[in-house]
């Protein structure tokens, strides 16, 4: 162990904004999962991290070098509703750690036990929920998408009240650029703190975006949110790109980084629905597949009203102008995105209608999302599909005879595997009865999502049989 923590979070945002305390004891933490990749691209010993001296520092007991842990606040618009506070109810951020090219990066512990901002919760988490951030979110940094990471699960040795009942508490550590939120920006908006407010747009900037530090204030605020939308899009739109539906955008778990945070009731979809909903507290389906742009549309709006204060006295219509063009951005960057899916190299106006009609084809058919692209990246058009192949194979032939440059477009934009959300509670299920192997191995896979995992690995192929679709997922809290 040679590392060292800062905590820049005191030296940028007032002392409102966070709450110092310390992690809760713990009986006997043991190592589960751990990320061997994360830990060297830090230069963290893998080995010392599953050693119990390393398990036990990396939950913080004993807290590490430099670490100086905070529950951080922040405010949220929650299924629509306004609340003006939230906050960490139960993580602490322990400071940050450069990685290998000396970008630094937030370490929090999730189940580190109860803060001010708990609101009667126990501040603790479960395995299951611990363990399927950790192979969710690996899964989609294996895809290529912004997201946070998890560096280590371990099991805390005591029980947590859930739903069904007590089940195994255990405890993460968890990796981001930052946990600036939308939801910290509406902090402050609600407390009319505006020197708070400005704390926190100047530290996104420094910390996300540094090349904003040659526009002049007031107007860097306004590229700032122009610099978050254009990330936004992006992430979302790499969300429908492998059929992910997050369950909970609240503004709260929108990221300045543009990164994806939060992998409690998400999924990936087997058979295309664009209303997919996984979330068990998503009765209304604010949050399903095909409303994701437009949640984001709307949590950006309401991070463009936090910020316009900080902009000129007459930047309102602007800002309007700014907010008002992101559906069209949105529907630009996902034709782009279907170009990719289906290799088209050119632009064509009908291209729209071809990904949406290739869609509601596939909702007819009840299709898996994920192997249908698969099939025709192979070539392999199903028998339902047989009157959308025809337009197709029409536009194909407005493209350039570049068959090769059109399959590599297609290798790199459709995944051959992802965490379907059987195998993941079967692993889970298994770990919670002792049994690690189902979970390392579904890493393992997840871990290469563009390559097929061989004829001994097909079971990460297939869509659930109907007996084991999974309906719904919880948010473990």
């Amino acid at each position: 162990m040679s590392f060292k923590f800062i905590n820049r979070y005191p030296d940028w945002l007032p002392p409102e904004a966070f709450f110092r305390q310390k992690p809760m004891p713990m009986k006997s933490p043991v190592p589960l999962l751990i990320n061997t990749q994360l830990a060297q691209a830090f230069g963290i010993d893998p080995e010392w991290l599953a050693s119990g001296s390393g398990t036990a520092m990396s939950v913080g007991h004993p807290l590490p070098p430099g670490a100086d842990p905070m529950a951080l606040a922040y405010a949220g618009h929650q299924f629509g509703t306004p609340v003006p506070q939230l906050g960490d109810g139960r993580a602490l951020l322990l400071g940050q750690l450069p990685d290998q090219q000396g970008v630094l990066h937030d370490f929090q512990l999730k189940g580190s036990g109860p803060t001010p901002f708990s609101r009667m919760g126990d501040g603790r988490a479960a395995l299951g929920p611990v363990l399927r951030e950790l192979l969710v979110s690996e899964a989609m940094h294996a895809l290529g998408i912004p997201t946070s990471r998890v560096l280590i699960t371990a099991k805390t040795g005591e029980a947590v009240l859930r739903q069904t009942g007590p089940e195994p508490g255990a405890i993460l550590t968890r990796v981001a650029r930052s946990h600036l939120r939308f939801g910290t920006f509406e902090y402050f908006i609600n407390r009319h703190d505006l020197d708070g407010l400005k704390a926190a747009a100047d530290a996104a900037i420094a910390w996300h975006y540094p090349e904003l530090a040659e526009y002049e204030a007031p107007a860097r605020y306004r590229v700032l949110l122009e610099r978050v939308i254009e990330h936004t899009i992006t992430l979302v739109t790499e969300w429908l790109r492998v059929g992910f539906i997050h369950g909970v955008m609240n503004t709260d778990n929108m990221m300045l980084s543009g990164e994806t945070l939060d992998y409690g009731p998400c999924a990936f979809m087997d058979h295309f629905s664009a209303q997919r909903v996984f979330s068990s507290v998503d009765r209304g389906g604010r949050y399903a597949f095909n409303r994701q742009p437009y949640v984001a549309h709307w949590n950006l709006a309401r991070l463009a009203e936090c910020l316009l204060p900080l902009m000129e006295e007459d930047a309102l219509e602007s800002v309007i102008e700014i907010i008002n063009a992101v559906p069209d951005q949105f529907q630009a960057g996902h034709d782009q995105m279907m170009r990719r899916k289906l290799g088209l190299l050119t632009e064509q106006p009908t291209d729209t209608a071809l990904g949406e009609a290739l869609l509601a084809a596939m909702e007819e058919a009840q299709a898996d999302y994920t192997n249908t692209f698969s099939a025709i990246g192979r070539n392999e058009p199903p028998a339902w599909m047989a009157d959308w192949w025809l337009k197709y194979e029409q536009r194909l032939g407005l493209e350039p005879d570049q068959p090769r440059k059109r399959q590599s477009l297609m290798a790199a934009a459709n995944p051959v595997v992802i965490p379907r959300n059987h195998l993941v509670e079967r692993a889970l299920h298994a770990a919670e009865n002792g049994d690690l192997s189902p979970a390392e191995n579904l890493l393992a896979v997840i871990q290469s999502p563009y390559q097929d995992p061989g004829r001994n690995a097909q079971e990460f192929l297939r869509p659930p049989q109907p007996d084991e679709i999974i309906p719904a997922t919880f948010c473990g809290t």
